[in-house]
């Protein structure tokens, strides 16, 4: 059996951050679950390296883009070594071995007839290396996905028939589970159903890219960052040279980040349906990070320093903080105070302390002996009950839920510390139920062995030392053996020094408000007579919905006491349900220059304020639709 679990290539314009070390220790955590059942697993990361905005920020340090690229490249690849991650290979778009398979890939698709020459005009997102439609763009020039403005780009280019392949992606989305969670799938599924378009992958007003293949003799043109980043993972297969690790394509796993799912999701298995190979098994698209419920910003300084963390706090307690806080798919917010939380509850009390309780009294009760006779005598209840959420845990890890993972694994060890509450091993002896109280130490060292297990890709270092503890070994034989089915195991423990110390205060410098305030930018200010020109109005929402092929937008009709309701567009799709916001009034900027927003006209703006989550605007009491504030 083989599989091969991918990160992205991560983009050489910045340094690692938190968001690159929960993809890769996701990823890493699957390669070592896959291991661990036997599995011959493949592990890919890497560094993306081309495009025109590598080219410029090259330029504004005065490198050359290869200069810049190495440099960036190594402090992902340094990192990823510093914190053990268990990859095979780590890939670089600038290999000379991925060159070549991105040009075999690029002939290939020209000579099937899925890429044709001609010419595009439209406006290009250089942050997003992506073109947009006019369509799509805010206020008629902003990008749609980051918000900067984009360029307005006319030049030659190679086309790939994406529109061709529509249809096949809509029954390829009808599989169980080739994009997780269920909810990213929904949104690929709308973006899709919304109808598209033939894709531009040359350009020609750059030169950093990858030359086409020589038979097309196009010196001008390189290829399309993002299939050229895409190919990467076929390209450390060997995929078109010597095909050397190909089998291991049949079963993929892709881990990615939300914002980059479409290029995953729609354009990768459209490219690979050109190349007649097979799909990926899934791709798993995971939320993003905020810092102390703000978003994260390097002009207050709050971007959070994975190494920093790892440094203060330990790199297992960071990853299973990251693993821990937030379901997969959904935002997590960062602070000290929630990992501190977690070590001193959940590492320290629940997982640190039982290992603990389990040395003591087995030293006590029998030499450190802990035998495993009359385990399922006295106590099948609770083995049966530890099973069921055993199981829960492994399935929820087949799924990517990594959260879900770890709290069904954190139930079997609640059992083992309520168990000791609840029998009282300490009266058991004094009683003369030796043979209860030793059963019982059994009991737990049983579950804390079988959670080591289990818990062993997300915290490798922490359970080899349980492991090493309680005297045995964590291998795929003993997975099957105590995990699957259900084994007991007898133990020889052994002192230990605790697995985690309480954390009493804050680890790592904080910026004070002050500094806070320095950082910032300041909001500028307004005369009065500024303000008078802005027409706020209460209105009632008559109509709400979602605007198809768009995860973020909602369209209002409003009541703004007008002849007609106002049309609004606005970008509050996942904070609220548009059924539960009609009949509610609202303040509207109301003499807002109308702009077309996804092909829909927008009349006006709803106000709203954020900080975390986000709160539409409106009067204490209700008032005429039509009233102006101010």
């Amino acid at each position: 059996m083989k599989k091969f679990i991918t990160t992205p290539i991560y983009y050489v314009n910045d340094v690692p951050h938190i968001g690159h070390a929960y993809t890769t220790i996701i990823a890493d955590t699957m390669a070592r679950y896959y291991r661990l059942r036997g599995f011959d697993t493949y592990f890919l990361t890497g560094t993306d390296e081309h495009g025109q905005k590598i080219e410029e920020a090259a330029k504004s340090r005065g490198k050359n883009p290869k200069e810049y690229a190495d440099e960036v490249s190594a402090k992902f690849k340094n990192l990823w070594d510093e914190f053990e991650i268990s990859y095979d290979h780590f890939i670089r778009t600038t290999d000379d071995y991925h060159k070549i398979t991105a040009q075999n890939a690029f002939l290939k698709m020209y000579e099937k007839g899925d890429i044709y020459k001609g010419e595009y005009e439209g406006n290009y997102c250089v942050s997003c290396e992506s073109f947009f439609p006019q369509n799509q763009l805010v206020d008629d020039e902003f990008c749609p996905d980051c918000g900067k403005k984009t360029r307005i780009v006319k030049e030659e280019s190679y086309f790939f028939k994406l529109s061709s392949y529509q249809d096949k992606l809509l029954k390829w989305y009808e599989s169980d589970k080739c994009i997780l969670p269920k909810g990213k799938k929904n949104e690929v599924v709308s973006f899709v159903k919304g109808g598209l378009k033939d894709l531009s992958i040359t350009r020609t007003s750059f030169e950093w890219g990858i030359k086409l293949p020589a038979k097309l003799n196009e010196p001008k043109h390189v290829m399309y960052v993002w299939l050229d980043a895409l190919v990467n993972y076929i390209s450390a297969l060997g995929y078109s040279r010597d095909n050397a690790k190909m089998d291991y394509w049949n079963d993929t796993l892709h881990l990615v980040g939300k914002d980059i799912l479409r290029f995953h999701a729609v354009y990768w298995p459209a490219f690979l349906m050109s190349l007649e190979l097979p799909l990926p098994t899934s791709i798993a698209a995971h939320g993003w990070w905020t810092r102390d419920g703000k978003k994260m910003s390097k002009s207050i300084g709050n971007v959070v320093n994975p190494k920093e963390v790892a440094d203060a706090y330990g790199l297992e307690a960071f990853r299973y903080f990251l693993l821990r806080e937030v379901p997969f798919g959904q935002d997590g917010d960062f602070s000290q105070r929630a990992l501190i939380d977690r070590i001193n509850s959940e590492l320290s009390n629940d997982l640190g302390n039982l290992l603990s309780r389990i040395v003591g009294m087995s030293s006590k009760y029998s030499n450190y002996e802990i035998n495993k006779e009359n385990v399922a005598k006295f106590y099948s209840a609770e083995l049966e009950e530890a099973k069921s959420h055993i199981n829960s845990s492994l399935e929820a890890l087949n799924e990517v839920a990594t959260n879900r993972y770890l709290e069904e694994i954190w139930k079997v060890l609640n059992i083992a510390n309520a168990s000791i509450a609840k029998y009282e091993p300490w009266n058991l002896i004094k009683e003369g139920k030796t043979d209860e109280a030793n059963a019982l130490v059994a009991l737990v060292a049983n579950l804390l062995a079988k959670v080591a297990v289990i818990l062993s890709p997300a915290m490798p270092k922490t359970s080899a030392k349980i492991a090493d503890t309680l005297g045995f070994s964590i291998d795929t034989n003993l997975f099957n053996e105590i995990v699957l089915e259900g084994k007991l195991l007898s133990f020889k423990s052994q002192t230990t020094e605790p697995l985690f110390t309480k954390i009493e205060s804050e680890l790592m410098a904080v910026l004070s408000t002050k500094e806070e305030i320095k950082e910032e930018p300041k909001d500028p200010e307004i005369k009065i007579d500024d303000f008078k020109k802005c027409v706020i109005k209460v209105g009632t929402i008559l109509e709400c919905s979602n605007i198809e092929g768009s995860d973020k937008l909602l369209k209002f009709k409003i009541d703004l006491g007008e002849a007609n309701p106002r049309q609004i567009i606005s970008g509050i799709a996942k904070y609220y349900d548009p059924q539960t916001l009609v009949g509610k009034q609202v303040c509207v900027l109301a003499n807002l220059k109308p702009a077309k927003i996804f092909k829909h006209l927008s009349e006006g703006m709803i106000l709203s304020g954020e900080d975390g989550s986000l709160t539409l605007l409106s009067t204490m009491a209700p008032v005429k639709n039509g009233a102006i504030v101010g």
